[in-house]
């Protein structure tokens, strides 16, 4: 049976449609497939660790938060520490952001670090690895704010750790934002 030309044009349709699906859609499916292992983590590198969400990221510190052409880079890479606030090790609160989704053509494991930042809750555990130290935090507050809303961090003077995305997932619309309070490591 002699197939038309149609029919090769129609297959390779599929396929290059089919393959252009998995590409843009597998950072986001691996995230709940394929979850990074905890245990394969390099503890000696600046790392925040959320164990119920298994969101694992690289820090990378000293970003500038208000430059956006730096920042956009750094999300690429990893977690971004805003320059301004406090290490793990020092008296102050420390700022992480970082991603929870990007451009379909631009996902890959690291601007999708904070893709199920939304399903924490009051209490959960978040880690940081700092200079290989360990330094635990539980969530004691959740908030979601518009972008022009920066008193909400400025405000906060009681947690000792603030991570924000954007939110809903997809969108730059608001910004997610979780407080947590240090908590000493029971060994």
């Amino acid at each position: 049976m002699k197939r038309s030309l149609s029919y090769y044009v129609g297959t390779g349709l599929v396929f290059l449609s089919v393959s252009i699906f998995v590409f843009i859609f597998y950072p986001l499916v691996s995230v709940f497939l394929f979850p990074v292992s905890l245990t394969d983590i390099k503890k000696s590198e600046y790392t925040l660790i959320i164990p119920k969400i298994n969101a694992v990221g690289r820090v990378i510190e000293d970003v500038d938060p208000w430059h956006e052409a730096s920042y956009k880079e750094v999300l690429k890479k990893g977690i971004g520490q805003a320059s301004g606030f406090a290490h793990p090790d020092q008296k102050g609160t420390v700022f992480l952001f970082a991603h929870s989704s990007g451009a379909p053509w631009e996902m890959t494991h690291y601007n999708t670090v904070f893709l199920r930042l939304t399903e924490l809750k009051i209490g959960d555990r978040i880690e940081i690895w700092y200079k290989s130290k360990e330094y635990h935090y539980k969530v004691t507050k959740i908030m979601e704010v518009y972008p022009t809303e920066i008193n909400a961090v400025k405000k906060e003077k009681e947690a000792d750790l603030i991570v924000q995305t954007c939110t809903p997932l997809g969108t730059d619309w608001k910004r997610l934002l979780v407080f947590a309070k240090k908590v000493e490591v029971k060994e």
